[in-house]
């Protein structure tokens, strides 16, 4: 080594040890701010984990919610349509009792929808309503 430079060359020229130094502390800064940038990248991927964790405890607890809030409106419709049929055997029994000829059955009998007659328009008479222009 002469004159502080060193004797390997870069596109012919030569470098010095002050340069060599310099270049080196530039890219350890540039690797400690890169390992700080990584470190804080791992830090938001493992908050997005948990986050994301938390999200799907919160939407399968949901999910439990509606399936049970289902399954209890099952049961309730279920208790209906018994009561339902309770009182249909009830209610037949007494038109049984009273003699009804007709049982009540569970089909509904629709009444025809009755068709809303026309109103036929009479003729007017002439001499009503005219104006007379004389």
């Amino acid at each position: 080594m002469r004159g502080g430079c060193y004797q390997g060359r870069a596109q012919g020229k030569p470098i010095s040890i002050r340069s060599l130094t310099q270049v080196i502390a530039e890219l350890t800064e540039i690797g400690l701010s890169m390992s700080k940038k990584i470190e804080m990248m791992k830090a938001k991927k493992q908050k997005a984990k948990e986050n994301h964790v938390v999200c799907h405890q919160k939407f399968q607890a949901r999910i439990q919610e509606a399936e049970d809030s289902m399954q209890a409106q099952h049961l309730i419709i279920e208790t209906l349509v018994e009561e339902k049929d309770g009182l249909l055997q009830t209610i037949q029994g007494l038109q049984e009792a009273n003699g009804d000829p007709a049982p009540f059955n569970d089909e509904w009998e629709e009444e025809p929808e009755e068709q809303p007659e026309e109103e036929e328009i009479g003729e007017i008479p002439l001499d009503e309503g005219e104006i007379d222009d004389e």
